[in-house]
């Protein structure tokens, strides 16, 4: 992967993560903790690996991606708006009665989306669901989702994990947002389901695991996948809860943030002055 593209994704996360400012400052609510933290991730997923037409988002060659924990849902949307699956001005509707743009992702009000998820412990079986559904049309697409790291104590992600093992869906990838925090605080003391890498290999699960706010790291594991044929792929995916919000960042307070007007301006005005260096860094 050449230097150019790898500046061109993160100054693509840094505008994604500006969208979700503008989505903050239109609600005044919103999880920023997930959504930050997985950005690279979503990123790299539309602009550079994911085979899409976002202007005939239900192309059945396409690949799929589902965003298990439902509630990050802005991360989706920050990125589907910069690649150009709706205008931007939506953005301004996040969270309102009758947005296309809800809280929790649905498939049946804005194109691009491919499940309802948000009830937590959903996603994996779904995406296997349709990872399984490819194969038997003789499809080569891909399936693609991310679970959070809290979201790991939902049984119904063993039982799945087991089936896509057994299944040899190695069209399925997986990323874990490791970022350690949940609504109620540390995983670890919540619901330890460490070593989690070791875990999914038990499993059957080919694993990688990665810095997940490095692009590069991200972009590397996703041009690698299938790790091994016949098995699905897992990266575990080490993040910053909030990362890119200076005050939030490895904060539990910031899982969901009620910023003021005033608040989303700093922040706007912090991401831009990240993409200033960032222009700077590969002069």
């Amino acid at each position: 992967m050449n230097t150019e593209k790898i500046q061109y994704l993160e100054q693509v996360a840094t505008r994604c993560r500006i969208n979700v400012a503008r989505m903050l400052r239109a609600s005044g609510h919103g999880h920023i903790g997930g959504a930050f933290s997985s950005m690279e991730i979503v990123t790299a997923l539309y602009f550079h690996k994911m085979r899409i037409k976002p202007d005939e988002p239900n192309w059945e060659a396409r690949d799929r991606f589902l965003l298990s924990a439902g509630h990050k849902s802005m991360v989706q949307y920050a990125v589907l708006a910069e690649r150009g699956y709706f205008p931007k001005d939506v953005l301004d509707t996040y969270g309102q009665i009758h947005s296309i743009i809800p809280g929790h992702p649905c498939m049946h009000k804005l194109p691009g989306i491919e499940a309802n998820t948000g009830a937590l412990g959903h996603g994996l079986a779904i995406a296997l669901g349709m990872a399984m559904g490819l194969k038997l049309d003789g499809s080569d697409s891909k399936v693609y989702t991310i679970l959070g790291d809290g979201e790991l104590a939902e049984g119904s992600n063993w039982e799945a994990a087991a089936a896509a093992a057994h299944h040899k869906a190695d069209n399925l990838v997986a990323f874990v947002d490791n970022n350690g925090l949940q609504i109620s605080g540390k995983v670890s003391e919540v619901m330890d389901y460490s070593p989690i890498a070791e875990r999914f290999r038990i499993f059957g699960w080919a694993v990688r695991e990665i810095d997940g706010n490095n692009m590069k790291e991200v972009v590397e594991a996703l041009d690698a996948v299938p790790f091994e044929t016949g098995k699905p792929s897992m990266i575990i995916a080490h993040t910053v809860k909030a990362k890119g919000l200076k005050q939030g960042e490895n904060q539990v307070s910031y899982h969901y943030w009620n910023p003021t007007v005033a608040d989303c301006d700093a922040l706007e005005r912090d991401l831009l002055e990240v993409l200033d260096l960032e222009d700077e860094k590969y002069e």
